[in-house]
């Protein structure tokens, strides 16, 4: 009898193979680091003040980490929230927390009380790793919420503090730990992984929640969106309570580079520490890198690499960072899409053009990180806009990328989600070469005698006089037009002009119907990452808060 096996197609062969634990294995950014340590054990990961930690000592502190909560009950799906500035103790955050299956929740540190225990409550905190600065915001907190987390307290040796609730020492904490602890990596990478708090600034915030793949994807997306090449020196501007740095954590650990760490943003301080560790990159908004190349102290011929998201920088920063050897990369994202991804690939053939050609290109979005499947601009019937630069939709994109979902929040989840399409709210265009740029937030959109107005482009219209520092506009009520753009601005130190001269500036850059209407000198309101805060100003000016003179 013939018991040969009944032949099969290669079609069907295809799907026989199996998937195995050899051959599949859930991604996961955390294997970064034992990958570093065991590479270059001797290389330093970390830099703070006089501290020096090797990628052994590094990755050991993490995994210490991970045990000493996994001690305390710990594990699969608990939430582990952090208060902490850009120190080691966020590096090992970053990955002790995941280390033992529970969800990293990153807190603002700018945060008031009422916040911080709403997120604690939300979030359902079972533990919270707090620098000691932060001790009395946190005991409000605490005051006020229902959680009632254990506490462990880094007392910074860079920066003391007398504050305590008589928490746990986080030295002391760690050192219980064990740096052979069997942390094991998720079996399934659609864990969560971290939880981000939106903003907040329209009502209470949501939390974002990452799962393993997409951080892990991320990270690499920085790698081939930034250009890092190996052993990068990443300088911590940009605060790792945002979008979890961008998801630079794990990719200067992919890299097995090294994390130069930074209290706080202050311009000599960050040339001091780009030209003591030779620092290659950094990330930040625009205004940090306003702060860092108008700075005294700079020093040209750094070779560093700024990533930069939002609003394009204005021209004259773009010309000081040339001025001062440093490559700036645009790029993009929300907080549901871990960060940036999407990036303004630049065309060596465009280092030629004239500077305000450059500056145009620059200012585009541009196309999606090789990390994201799909990104686009759609009109209302959801179908793509044409490539005219003109014809303005809703900024969209889907993939591995974009967050798990808001976390107990159908109904937004839902909405985000409409259709098969992660909404951004962002509008935008996108040119004959399939770059998109962004107009503005949907919200942010001024309705001027049934005319759009894209508050981007009177600002950036504005930051075109050499005096403007900082330049936010927004609508103003009003009864023959509905609407009318008013700008504020915030001037460079040691310039001077006036409302007159702004308006009369703008108008040869704009239709008459986007000058602003009024022009008020005052400080602008940001967040905590240098983004501009345009709530509390169209607040203000639909309140009638704001003195009727001229500023």
């Amino acid at each position: 009898m013939d018991i040969s096996p009944t032949p099969v197609t290669a079609r069907e062969a295809y799907d026989d193979l199996p998937r195995t634990g050899a051959n599949h294995r859930a991604l996961t950014p955390l294997l970064f680091i034992e990958r570093a340590a065991a590479v270059f054990p001797e290389r330093i990961a970390v830099i703070h003040g006089s501290q020096r930690l090797t990628w052994r000592q590094h990755r050991d502190r993490c995994v210490r980490l991970a045990s000493a909560l996994a001690a305390r009950g710990i594990g699969r799906g608990d939430t582990v929230a952090a208060l902490l500035p850009n120190i080691p103790a966020m590096i090992e955050c970053h990955n002790g927390v995941p280390m033992t299956g529970a969800v990293l929740n990153t807190i603002n540190i700018r945060l008031d009380a009422d916040t911080i225990a709403y997120i604690l409550d939300h979030g359902e905190a079972r533990a919270i790793v707090v620098d000691r600065e932060f001790i009395p915001v946190l005991q409000q907190a605490l005051a006020i919420a229902k959680a009632k987390p254990l506490v462990i307290e880094v007392n910074d040796s860079e920066a003391t503090f007398p504050h305590t609730v008589d928490g746990e020492d986080y030295e002391a904490f760690i050192a219980a730990g064990d740096p052979a602890f069997p942390w094991q990596p998720p079996q399934d990478e659609w864990d969560a992984i971290a939880l981000n708090y939106t903003s907040g600034t329209t009502g209470r915030p949501k939390g974002v929640v990452y799962h393993h793949r997409g951080a892990y994807l991320g990270a690499i997306g920085n790698i081939l969106a930034c250009g890092i090449g190996p052993a990068p020196i990443y300088l911590w501007t940009l605060p790792m309570f945002h979008c979890n740095g961008w998801c630079f954590p794990w990719t200067v650990a992919a890299l097995s580079g090294t994390h130069v760490c930074l209290r706080a943003v202050r311009g000599p301080a960050m040339w001091d520490l780009i030209k003591a560790h030779g620092v290659t990159h950094m990330c930040g908004a625009p205004i940090v890198l306003q702060t860092l190349v108008n700075d005294s102290s700079r020093v040209a011929g750094t070779g560093l690499v700024f990533s930069t998201a939002g609003a394009s920088p204005p021209e004259a920063v773009l010309a000081a960072a040339d001025a001062a050897g440093v490559t700036v990369r645009h790029i993009y994202g929300l907080t549901e899409c871990y960060g940036p991804s999407v990036v303004n690939e630049w065309h060596k053939e465009d280092d030629a053009k004239p500077a305000p050609e450059r500056a145009a290109l620059m200012a585009r979005q541009g196309v999606r990180y090789v990390t994201l499947e799909e990104f686009d601009v759609l009109d209302t019937n959801d179908q793509p806009v044409p490539a005219d630069g003109t014809t303005m939709g809703e900024v969209v994109m889907r993939g591995n990328t974009v967050m798990k979902g808001y976390l107990k929040d159908t109904a937004a989840t839902e909405k985000a989600f409409a259709r098969g399409w992660f909404r951004t709210g962002d509008l935008g265009v996108k040119h004959r070469d399939g770059y998109v740029q962004l107009k503005d937030r949907a919200k942010d959109i001024i309705i001027s005698g049934g005319e759009n107005i894209s508050s981007i482009e009177v600002e950036d219209a504005l930051y075109k006089h050499p005096a403007v520092a900082v330049a936010a506009v927004v609508a103003a009520p009003d009864e023959k037009w509905g609407e009318v753009p008013w700008a504020f601005i915030e001037l460079m130190p040691g310039e001077n002009t006036t409302e007159e001269e702004l308006v009369a500036h703008a108008r040869t850059h704009l239709a008459s119907f986007k000058v602003p209407k009024r022009v008020i000198f005052r400080e602008v309101p940001k967040t905590s990452t240098g983004k501009l805060q345009k709530v509390p100003l169209r607040q203000a000016v639909r309140e009638g808060l704001l003195d009727k003179s001229p500023s």
